[in-house]
């Protein structure tokens, strides 16, 4: 928090990497992502109560005051409703009910009268004009000064919204409403509710992702547990606890009962079609379903809990991290990982449920793993990938306000706390509401009549906020014998019974064409494809794109073939793409003062050494070329022998560079991006392909970096001269980088004991994120060659959308030629909150950031030296013993 403070305030958010703070509209626009930033100081906001749990009072005496003179909420910009609902003006409430507690305590905060509830009441009716739709339901998104629809707001037009962004809003409202006696707020959160349950689909009790917000259709009719609708289901529970309004519990226990007899195959949760609901919508999870377990243990569900987080731990334990999605034979789907707290949330809940110290040992090993792998010098960043290591320059502010609260209130015993942690309700975003509130000005009549409730026979409606007491008489060993057959769960290949995904693929029924068999020139297959209502388009490119309307096939039964030869062809591409890609690759910084805590994402060459067969990688100086572009006899190879060239991209065949390096004593090359700003941030990563020539005798490895990592390595030479890198195939341990020599307690340190944690975290504050689920795009490693313009890149067809088929009215699926180069990995990116459907489109290899800004140690960031003053001592003390060591 105070190194958020030193180097980004009053930004919204921490970049760790290059420490400094980011400011919508100087950055390179992510998407959706930047919908967050409001230039209201972000994290300031939304860490506020987590300071209170962590007993730092007088630090949140001060944030508060900085909120209460700094943050202005009247600026001309669009933000998404959903998250400036969770994140600001639920940090605004929990700071308000955490302040209005210490007030009364006596000791601190005695000068402060409402200020922040105030400010909530200001952003409240600067949400409100989001709501005027016909439905209730709101836009995704409005502009903090102008609302929707004025000519000068640029937001309004939008249809489309997601089931959580629209169902995720009673808590905040109604604690508005009932703090300040206005009761506007809570009629509208609890009409948008109102609305969804109304278009539930009535068979399955399902809801969809994506909905109309004029006409309440739904526009994605899968439905699951994570991205696009967890929250949803998380406040009708706790609208109950909160508000004590039964007609929300009985509309949460009967989408539950649904969920458990559709959703849930223990101990995975797999999304499936509202109107098919034995019908599985897509072979891989996303990682907001973490916050379910935690979820079922408010229901007193805790049988399935305990088998979902032992699954979600195994997946953990293999990647350091939880990806931001895997599939069902728990490969990684997605790589990223942005510091997501879902499932330190649920580990915290079960512990409080069983009370079994197993529990304890995992926090310790979510703890170890952020110091280890995601701990950098001025904060904690983003994991880009979880198989290399790589870090990505964010670190989102729910990282601050929940994954710092949960795993402190997992290892904190009552008397650490200040205040007594049962008289509250978290919100979707961990902020604090008194439940007190249940019983102040209440407005809203607690009963909907008008709505019939469907009579459930669920005897686990009896243990609703449970006594854990009653359902766990102090036996400890009760999680563990649920555990026990799940511990070999990921490292065995699908150990549970054949699922629905293998029945509609497998030995279920098949649709009369099957993907492996289709051609496009065959006659007798397009007349099969038209029957089933998919339709065949042929792209520019020479690719063709499949299509399906169920309301075009001849028959219902026609219809569903059409799906199952939908999915047959998804899971035919992906799995085709799969098998031609290479993995990204890392570029870790070990030298002084970085010391292997900088990890950057490259890309890889289909010739060379293979660092995924040498698994110490390559290590070395690097070196600047002449000439830079390698395309001729390096003329200083004095400089370039026995280190690790550094080359820029064009002019010339990748494989060439390396041969010319290869001759002049290199033992690498990194070839650095040519087009200014370019980043593996907002780009697709792509392979080097070779120069149609045997390259075998090209034995050094080549890695590729796009212009803003490559300039961080530009930089680090400027700043320090002599800069060591390690070229590998994912992120090396820094107790292994620097095996045989003393290292400093802050880099290989990562036994935080949780105890301390009040005194450690002052001492982490100088060291140290998607939206809901709002991450960025995918990461495609595609093959490219370069012509001798050097602007030859041959565009590949990303993956499809897995999700594509979810809609029994529309799915496509976009399919390469035999001929284009090897298509990229769609694993490195993250799951959309699927406001809007996707296409499957060809993806372009060379995509462009908004902004060419390059970020310079010696202009925008502080000199590494000042970021690390703290270290100082530190640091000396390693280079001594460097020196005793020689």
């Amino acid at each position: 928090f105070c190194s958020q403070q030193e180097h980004a305030y009053p930004a919204d958010e921490l970049m760790p990497l290059t420490c400094r703070g980011r400011v919508r509209g100087q950055e390179p626009s992510r998407g959706d992502v930047d919908d967050a930033l409001g230039k209201f100081s972000l994290t300031l906001i939304d860490t506020l109560d987590t300071l209170v749990v962590l007993n730092k009072t007088k630090e949140f005496e001060e944030a508060v005051k900085k909120v209460i003179k700094d943050v202005n909420l009247d600026n001309d910009i669009v933000v998404s409703v959903f998250e400036t609902n969770i994140r600001v003006l639920g940090g605004l409430l929990g700071g308000h009910s955490v302040a209005i507690m210490l007030k009364e305590k006596g000791e601190y905060m005695q000068w402060y009268n409402g200020e922040l509830l105030h400010m909530a009441k200001e952003l409240g009716y600067k949400l409100l004009p989001a709501f005027n739709t016909t439905s209730g339901l709101p836009y995704p998104r409005v502009n903090l000064k102008f609302g929707v629809r004025h000519p000068e707001a640029r937001t309004g037009t939008e249809t489309d919204t997601c089931t959580a962004c629209a169902g995720t809003l009673i808590l905040e409202f109604a604690a508005l409403s009932r703090f300040t006696g206005t009761s506007v707020f809570e009629e509208y959160a609890r009409k948008a509710l109102d609305f969804i349950w109304e278009k539930r689909q009535r068979s399955s009790n399902l809801v969809g992702v994506t909905i109309n917000i004029h006409t309440g259709d739904w526009v994605r009719k899968d439905s699951g547990v994570g991205a696009g609708i967890d929250s949803y289901y998380e406040y009708l529970l706790k609208a109950y606890v909160l508000l004590g309004d039964d007609s929300f519990l009985e509309r949460f226990n009967t989408h539950y009962d649904a969920i458990m007899r559709y959703i849930s195959q223990p101990p995975l949760l797999l999304d499936v079609h509202i109107h098919k609901p034995m019908l599985n919508a897509r072979t891989w999870m996303d990682s907001l379903l973490a916050f379910f377990p935690g979820l079922q243990v408010l229901k007193g569900d805790i049988r399935p809990a305990i088998e979902t987080h032992e699954m979600l731990y195994q997946v953990i334990k293999k990647h350091n991290f939880l990806p931001e999605a895997f599939t069902t034979d728990f490969r990684v789907h997605w790589a990223q990982h942005p510091l997501r707290p879902e499932f330190a949330e649920s580990t915290y809940f079960l512990y409080k449920a069983t009370g079994d110290p197993y529990y304890l040992e995992v926090g310790k090993t979510l703890i170890e793993n952020l110091n280890k792998y995601a701990r950098v010098p001025c904060g904690f960043a983003a994991m880009k990938d979880v198989r290399t290591g790589s870090h990505e320059d964010r670190m989102d502010s729910f990282f601050l306000a929940e994954m710092f609260k949960y795993l402190y209130l997992l290892f904190a015993d009552k008397e650490d706390m200040i205040f007594d942690i049962e008289d509250y309700i978290f919100t979707t975003e961990a902020h604090l509401l008194p439940l007190w509130l249940s019983t102040t000005n209440q407005t809203i009549s607690k009963k909907n009549t008008s709505t019939e409730y469907t009579e459930l026979d669920d005897s686990n409606f009896d243990w609703t906020c449970p006594n854990t007491q009653i359902l766990f008489p102090n036996d400890p060993m009760f999680a563990q014998s649920i555990r026990e057959p799940l511990k070999n769960v990921v490292d065995k290949s699908c150990p549970r019974g054949i699922s629905r995904v293998e029945e509609s693929l497998g030995s279920g029924p098949k649709p009369p064409l099957r993907a492996r068999d289709f051609m496009a020139s065959n006659p007798e297959h397009l007349e099969i494809l038209k029957k089933m209502g998919v339709s065949l388009i042929h792209l520019k490119d020479g690719r063709v794109q499949l299509v399906q309307h169920a309301v075009q096939a001849a028959s219902s039964l026609d219809a569903e073939d059409g799906l199952r030869f939908m999915q047959e062809m998804i899971e035919l591409s992906s799995q085709q793409q799969k098998e031609q890609q290479l993995p990204p690759r890392a570029v870790q910084i070990v030298s002084h003062p970085f010391f292997g805590r900088v990890v950057l994402t490259a890309g890889p060459a289909q010739f060379g050494m293979d660092l995924s067969k040498h698994k110490a990688g390559t290590r070395g100086f690097v070196a600047t070329i002449k000439p830079y572009n390698g395309c001729s006899e390096i003329t200083n190879p004095e400089a370039v022998k026995e280190k690790i060239a550094l080359m820029q991209r064009g002019q010339c065949m990748f494989a060439e560079k390396a041969r010319n390096i290869q001759k002049a004593g290199a033992i690498g090359g990194i070839v650095i991006d040519d087009n200014e700003g370019s980043s593996s941030d907002t780009a697709p990563l792509f392979q080097m392909a070779g120069d149609g020539k045997n390259t075998d005798d090209i034995t050094i490895p080549m890695l590729f970096l796009f212009n803003k990592e490559g300039n961080i390595i530009l930089d680090a030479i400027r700043e320090y001269e002599a800069v060591e890198v390690l070229l590998s195939d994912k992120a090396k341990d820094r107790a292994t980088i620097f095996k045989g020599k003393m290292i400093p307690n802050y880099i290989i340190d990562s036994n935080l004991e949780m105890e301390n944690m009040d005194q450690k975290s002052s001492e982490n504050d100088s060291h140290k994120p998607n939206s809901e689920e709002a991450p960025s795009e995918s990461q495609d490693a595609g093959a490219v060659s370069e012509e001798p313009d050097g602007g030859g890149e041959s565009s590949t067809v990303g993956d499809p959308d897995p999700s594509s088929p979810a809609s029994t009215d529309s799915a496509s699926v976009s399919m390469a030629d035999q001929d284009s180069h090897a298509p990229g990995p769609a694993e490195a990116g993250a799951p959309e909150p699927a406001c809007t459907p996707e296409d499957s489109q060809p993806l372009e290899q060379n995509t462009q950031t908004e902004s060419s800004s390059k970020a310079h140690w010696d202009s925008k960031v502080q000199p590494m030296e000042s970021i690390l003053a703290d270290w100082n001592e530190d640091i000396e003390a390693f280079e001594m013993m460097e020196k005793d060591e020689l």
